[in-house]
Parts: C-alpha cells; sequence; structure tokens
C-alpha cells in the first residue's frame, strides 16, 4: 500500500471516531448555513482540522483543497504539485438529521491528476481505497463495477440540486427519462458514498450536477480502479473544474452519456 494512502486513512478513521461521538448527541450541536440548504457544523469543522494535523504530519509540503478551510499551499516548494483533496463530512444535512448516510472523503492529486483516494463510511466501518494504477478496495478486498450490460434494468444514484436551480429543468427532464428506461434512481445525498457504491457494484452508474473537487476527487478513482467509467456531462475528463458527473460500469455509462447529452442545452458546457 502506498505510504500516503496509509496516512489518509489513519485521517479518514479519526475523523470518523469524533463524527460517531457527535452523532450521539445531534441536538447539541451548533449549526450554522454557509447558504440556501448547504449547513456547517462544529463536527465538519473538528473532523477537519483532524484530517489536516494528521497529513501534514506526515507530508508538510503537500496543499490542502478542503471544504470548510478552503484552499493553502504546502511549507515545501518541492511538494508545490500535490495537494490533499477533503470532505470532512460529506453529507452534512443527513448527518443533522440523525439519518445514517454520510463519510469522510479524502483524495491526494499530483499536478491535477488523482492518485490516491479513500472513502470511509463511519457508521457501517466500510473502508473504501485506491491507488491509481493498482485497483479499488472495499475493507481490504478487491471491489469491481457491477456487470450490469444496459441502462435497461439498473439502478443509478443522482443527487437532486438543493443550492443553485437553474439546471433543475435540464435535470427533471433526465430524470424523467431515466425513470422510464432504468429499474429506479436513488437519492441518499452524500456524493462520495454514491461514487464508492458504483465502484462496488451497487449502483450501476450515477449523474450529478454542481458537485464541488472534494464531494468527487475521492470516489471517481475508486470508479477508475475498478474498471468503470468517469466523465463530465459532455464525455470530457475535466468533471472536477466543471462540477458535472457522469460515471458507470463500461456497458452503461455510454448509453447513460448519450441520453444526458441529448437534453443538455448548449450553455452546460460540461
Amino acid at each position: 500500500m502506498h505510504p500516503a494512502l496509509n496516512i489518509a486513512i489513519k485521517a479518514a478513521r479519526r475523523a470518523g471516531q469524533i463524527i460517531n461521538r457527535a452523532s450521539n448527541d445531534v441536538d447539541l450541536l451548533k449549526v450554522t448555513a454557509k447558504q440556501q440548504n448547504d449547513f456547517v457544523t462544529e463536527v465538519d469543522k473538528f473532523a477537519e482540522a483532524a484530517i489536516i494535523e494528521t497529513l501534514q504530519e506526515a507530508y508538510p509540503g503537500y496543499g490542502i483543497l478542503a471544504e470548510e478551510s478552503g484552499e493553502s499551499a504546502g511549507k515545501g516548494a518541492t511538494d508545490a504539485e500535490y495537494q490533499w483533496i477533503i470532505d470532512p463530512l460529506d453529507g452534512t444535512t443527513n448527518f443533522i438529521h440523525g439519518l445514517p448516510q454520510y463519510a469522510v472523503s479524502i483524495a491526494l492529486a499530483k499536478a491535477g491528476v488523482v492518485e490516491q483516494a479513500v472513502v470511509f463510511d463511519p457508521n457501517r466501518n466500510e473502508l473504501f481505497t485506491a491507488s491509481k494504477g493498482a485497483g479499488a478496495f472495499l475493507n481490504e478486498r478487491r471491489i469491481r463495477v457491477s456487470k450490469r450490460l444496459r441502462l435497461e434494468g439498473s439502478l443509478l444514484g443522482t443527487g437532486f440540486p438543493y443550492r443553485e436551480f437553474d439546471k433543475l429543468d435540464t435535470y427533471l427532464a433526465i430524470f424523467k427519462e431515466l425513470a422510464q428506461r432504468t429499474a429506479g434512481m436513488r437519492r441518499p445525498g452524500a456524493a462520495s458514498l454514491d461514487l464508492a457504491n458504483v465502484a462496488c457494484g451497487r449502483y450501476d452508474g450515477f449523474w450529478e450536477f454542481g458537485l464541488a473537487p472534494w464531494d468527487m476527487a475521492a470516489g471517481a478513482l475508486l470508479i477508475s480502479e475498478a474498471g468503470g467509467l468517469v466523465s463530465d456531462l459532455r464525455g470530457n475528463t475535466n468533471y472536477l473544474e466543471t462540477g458535472n458527473l457522469v460515471a458507470g460500469t463500461p456497458k452503461v455509462f455510454a448509453p447513460l452519456l448519450k441520453m444526458i447529452e441529448s437534453k443538455l442545452p448548449e450553455t452546460i458546457r460540461g
């Protein structure tokens, strides 16, 4: 296992302990709104601080891109091309409602390419990991995307718009057609876990608009290393920049992407 992945696992488990302890007293948490329907708790901040402390002890020169504290450079110029991408609590809204669907997501990118990934579900004690070129794993067991061959009969994950609603009509048009062509869609509310569930074959595909890099960096590598495909809405690889993502098994991905593209107005670039 890559040393950086080991450190990321240590950081994710440390954050998971903080989250689990706090989940027993959710009603006592201080919750603030960053913007409409976008919440942050003390737990997000404490978990993120613990993650960053753990990562920086081992790799002080690596940069940080984290949901709550933003972007910061490392302490050494020689490591400037490396950046940790961190979501300390993906699914905060679920967490504050007591819904056990949230995760810790940590990725390491080199020159913008994600090379290490950890998604940790503290409720189920499920640890998803991947290193570029070395496969994807769930609790140290190798995982692969499902063998689903067609969009018909597939189970998809998605995320409904909840902050920005300018693409809502487009989203609903896609949703309407997919609802008629698939076995169903699920919206649990934590994109990192949705992507991990594609990687291990629980979902056959996933699509969502308006994600942040920390929502999908780790999960996208999990899918790629599990034999799946990932792109933006136009089939390109710059989903971390556009925030829009489509993923699936090799056979489901192509018709899913084609169907989504057919519904996109020209104003959505990807």
